[in-house]
């Protein structure tokens, strides 16, 4: 059979007590009050006892009764009155120990009764006056009587004031064990369970600090025991899982706020038509978040050997391609530059293709630390960056397309409506002015008519040539639409027109331009071309078309004859239509002599985009 545990054996022993002092205190309880059980009942008859033996005195004294009833006599009454003094009422209040006060006092009063009172009474004539000496026996009875009746009171005070003696040492006693109890349920219960419950709560909010450090061989102190030895447990669980969880958390956090970010960066790449604008900020916080970076973003272009830089998230220089120079987004001092993940600096680089569907549109190089490494979450993420990069790309590139196209298109339309409108009414002007010429006027008006026909035909034929370069520009037909290629073509016609190879440098980056910037460059262009084949009698023209960020700048020099002293020629509208064209550029055309001869025309503006990166960015 297994022991009793100590803490059952406390809790027996005070329930025991508990149970004893009731029972005790009940048990002495029912006996006293049994002891004093009809008490009062015997005190009223031992009291009416006095009252009458004074009766059967008056009753002697008096004429006694009239009828001479047997029940009348003195002897009756006697017998009566005798009843009651031995009325089992009393006699069972009377101790049964013959040497006890109350059963000497009572038997005092019995024997005083029977030897002395009763014979008197009996033996005093019927109606005789009352004697000094049977008054004095009466009294004396009486005395006898009031002073057991006085014991009896003292006796029934006595069993109530040792009831109540009784009761007050019980109830001591209960509080006693009450408070003792209460002591010990503090010391060796609430106490213990109130430093397991802050221990329990400590390490509900992860503090393995708290120990019980309980003595004892109780439960509690067997449970504190255990409780010390789960905390120390714990503790050493929950540092294993609390890193496992934050470096999974930290896994998971960057994991989250990558996806977040690609997340709005799918949409900025797709709303915004700057790919640099676009793309920088959104690269600068994937470096931060997967502790990476630089990352450069080079496209393919068909016409260089080598792919273009395009993006870039860290450079010492203003990029080439940089279109805002308000903006220093990629730029960071060589101190910053030095401490990154680079070829010369223990990095490593991973090359991410940019490509869709059976074509390989650029490369996302990111370099990383070699100590790190790069996880595979952040590989994962970088492959969908690149995804949707070409994505991007592809849907720029195909929009900016559709959009050269149609613009292609309604060029063409154009062309059609001014080859049957306006060219046939300034071929008819024309065949009109030859008319006028063969008329013949003679007089003083031949003179001023023939400055007239001279002014009319310089015109028409200025406003025929520039209709029929408009009519070539718009009817360009374009393989790939892209100012390159438009400048190909126009330097393959004004070579031909000219004898001898026009002369071609371009290094735009690809998308410098929006369609519109793209057309007014090209037709200024092609003005230059026609004045230098027309009027320069030249023998070498060169077109040059250079980016000078963030400015374009396009070159048409030849060496001609030059321009006149005073300027431009009489009649020569396409000077003035090429200033419109730069305003238009925002941007101007200097049309001037070159030191070494010929004529310079040299047209600069700065490209126009909508989405700019901001000017808050951080900068170098």
């Amino acid at each position: 059979m297994k022991p009793r545990s100590p803490l059952v054996n406390r809790i027996t022993i005070v329930v025991c007590a508990v149970v004893l002092t009731s029972i005790v205190s009940m048990a002495t309880t029912l006996a006293v009050s049994k002891s004093i059980e009809g008490n009062a009942t015997a005190i009223n008859l031992a009291g009416a006892l006095r009252m009458g033996a004074f009766r059967l005195l008056a009753h002697v004294a008096g004429p006694g009764d009239s009828n001479n009833t047997p029940e009348g006599t003195i002897s009756n009454l006697a017998d009566g009155y005798e009843a009651s003094l031995l009325d089992s009422l009393i006699t069972r209040t009377i101790p049964d120990s013959t040497d006890h006060p109350l059963a000497t006092q009572y038997s005092a009063v019995t024997t005083y009764w029977e030897q002395t009172l009763r014979p008197a009474l009996e033996n005093h004539p019927q109606g005789a006056p009352v004697n000094a000496e049977m008054l004095a026996a009466t009294e004396a009875y009486v005395n006898s009587v009031n002073q057991l009746v006085s014991m009896l009171e003292r006796r029934t005070e006595a069993r109530i004031g040792l009831l109540h003696l009784i009761q007050i040492i019980s109830l001591v006693f209960s509080i006693l064990i009450i408070i003792a109890l209460f002591v010990d349920l503090r010391n060796r219960v609430l106490k213990p369970l109130r430093k397991l419950v802050t221990i329990a709560t400590a390490v509900g909010e992860q503090d393995f600090s708290q120990k019980a450090n309980m003595k004892g061989s109780d439960e509690l102190a067997q449970l504190g025991s255990a409780f010390d030895q789960m905390s120390s447990e714990l503790a050493l669980t929950y540092n294993e899982l609390e890193e496992r969880a934050r470096s999974k958390t930290d896994e998971l956090e960057k994991s989250h706020a990558a996806l977040q970010l690609l997340h709005t960066a799918s949409r900025n790449l797709f709303a915004n038509h700057d790919l640099c604008s676009g793309a920088v900020p959104m690269l600068q916080e994937l470096e931060q978040l997967l502790d990476i970076g630089p990352i450069r973003l080079y496209l393919h272009d068909k016409e260089a050997a080598e792919p273009v830089q395009v993006v870039t998230t860290a450079s010492t220089d203003r990029p080439f391609y940089c279109r805002d120079h308000h903006c220093n987004a990629c730029l960071v001092t060589p101190e910053i530059y030095d401490e990154l993940p680079i070829e010369d600096n223990d990095g490593r680089r991973l090359l991410l293709p940019i490509r869709t569907p059976g074509k390989l549109l650029g490369t996302l190089e990111v370099w990383y630390p070699v100590e790190t490494g790069l996880s595979d979450t952040a590989r994962r993420l970088l492959e969908t960056l690149s995804d949707q990069l070409a994505t991007a790309i592809f849907l720029e590139r195909q929009i900016n397309e559709e959009q050269q196209l149609t613009l292609a298109e309604e060029r063409t339309v154009i062309a059609r409506e001014l080859h049957d409108s306006l060219a046939q009414s300034l071929s008819y002007l024309k065949m009109q002015v030859a008319r006028m010429r063969r008329l013949n006027i003679e007089g003083d008006q031949k003179n001023a008519h023939e400055a007239i026909l001279d002014e009319l035909s310089t015109g028409l034929n200025s406003a025929y040539r520039q209709l029929r370069e408009l009519l070539a520009t718009f009817r360009l037909k374009l393989d790939t639409p892209d100012l390159l290629t438009a400048l190909r073509k126009t330097i393959e016609e004004f070579s031909t027109r000219l004898g001898k190879p026009v002369g071609l440098n371009y290094n735009l980056p690809p998308q410098a331009l929006s369609p519109n910037e793209e057309i007014h460059t090209l037709q200024i262009v092609r003005e230059g071309l026609a004045n230098a084949v027309k009027h320069a009698d030249a023998t070498e023209v060169s077109v040059d078309i250079l980016f000078e960020s963030p400015q374009v700048k396009a070159k048409i020099r030849d060496n001609g004859k030059g321009l006149p002293e005073d300027g431009q020629p009489v009649n020569h509208y396409g000077l003035i239509i090429m200033q419109d064209r730069a305003r238009t550029l925002g941007g101007q055309v200097v049309v001037q002599n070159h030191e070494s001869g010929g004529v310079e025309v040299i047209l600069t503006f700065v490209p126009k985009s909508r989405h700019l990166i901001p000017t808050e960015a951080p900068s170098a």
